[in-house]
């Protein structure tokens, strides 16, 4: 079985060619720029010709593409884009006409001349094609594409994108659904999960697809590694590009979490929620009231900070911290964890996958983690 995982991150895209006939640590995998910056790149290229632009697509990550767009329009040039596209940089399409962007239909986008057009979208898999294909690796023998990106959802009006989303990772920890709960079949993606399922409208018709949550994913993947697995109490942190969400863990259940803005923080004030964590005292109002998602503590039973595994871009915010954080590395490679979150989360999400993956990783099973 082959599993082409990819974990879109702000600053990156990581990708995994998973071949349970190979060892893990020969697997084959790229670290490329993400398609968000590739994005910025093509618009930032635009305002210096002075060309208009129409955007069409999909909704995919903002970030680097918006603040692209933003700084195109104040340079004044105009920014057109069809709805799903628009839904980059808000979901409330009024928001983004408030920008400067105007929002026009299909049949519109077709009549448009005079623009540069550009396609928006987080997973290009011609691209791979034509990468892996360089090498004489045929991705047709690809048997499921597991797809991560970070998903905010679709928040009704007048609800706060923060708090929307970190209730959402609330009720899939409080129905026992755990890490692996965060990943879904085609079939089976929330509607108000707008980013997953439009990563999902871009992947190949008819084939075998997973989709997951960039930040439980990185979790996942970081269990892999044996060290972060076998302590009875962990705490384990993902320090992405744009968001830091940490879990704890004990005795393989999730005791609590919080996820906020990594650049809200430093390694002193992360040092701080990390404690509050494990103590069972971290406060969902203060760490929203800082411009976090928020916190949730299931079991306030006090616990040692004893182990503090680290794992996600931008982990050097610990390095030299007096918690003494373990930098997990599955399989050799802390840049892959997301994906190898993806590959363990197939075999817990897909049965007629389980076994194959099963039997191909050494590491624990997704279910101790549940």
């Amino acid at each position: 079985m082959q599993i082409l995982a990819v974990d879109v991150g702000t600053g990156t895209q990581d990708v995994l060619l998973f071949d349970t006939e190979r060892e893990p640590e020969n697997a084959l995998k790229m670290v490329m720029p993400s398609p968000t910056v590739l994005l910025a790149q093509a618009i930032r290229a635009s305002t210096q010709a002075g060309e208009g632009l129409l955007l069409t697509g999909v909704t995919m990550g903002g970030g680097p593409c918006a603040w692209a767009a933003e700084d195109h329009l104040k340079a004044g040039y105009r920014v057109f884009a069809t709805p799903d596209a628009a839904r980059t940089f808000n979901d409330d399409i009024d928001e983004v006409a408030a920008m400067g962007v105007r929002v026009v239909s299909d049949d519109e986008a077709n009549s448009l001349s005079g623009v540069r057009r550009l396609t928006m979208l987080d997973f290009d898999y011609a691209a791979l094609d034509r990468a892996f294909g360089a090498f004489g690796v045929n991705l047709d023998r690809v048997d499921l594409l597991a797809l991560a990106v970070f998903d905010h959802g679709a928040a009704p009006p007048g609800i706060s994108d923060r708090l929307f989303r970190f209730e959402y990772l609330a009720d899939r920890i409080r129905s026992g659904a755990g890490l692996a709960g965060f990943a879904f079949s085609s079939d089976a993606i929330p509607s108000s999960m707008t980013r997953l399922r439009a990563v999902a409208s871009t992947s190949r018709t008819g084939h075998p697809l997973l989709v997951m949550d960039t930040a439980p994913a990185a979790v996942l993947g970081a269990l892999e590694d044996p060290w972060v697995h076998a302590p009875p109490r962990a705490i384990v942190v993902n320090v992405g590009n744009f968001h830091t969400l940490a879990f704890h863990l004990r005795n393989g259940s999730i005791a609590g979490l919080f996820e906020h803005h990594t650049g809200l923080l430093n390694r002193g004030r992360l040092e701080e929620l990390l404690a509050q964590l494990a103590a069972g005292t971290l406060s969902h109002e203060e760490l929203f009231a800082e411009h976090g998602h928020g916190a949730l503590v299931l079991d306030p039973t006090p616990a040692p900070l004893a182990f503090v595994a680290v794992t996600g871009p931008r982990r050097g915010m610990l390095a030299g911290s007096a918690l003494n954080p373990y930098l997990a590395v599955p399989y050799g490679d802390m840049m892959m964890a997301g994906c190898w979150g993806l590959v363990r989360a197939a075999a817990e999400v897909l049965p007629w996958a389980r076994q194959a993956i099963e039997h191909a990783l050494p590491g624990p099973t997704a279910e101790a983690v549940l």
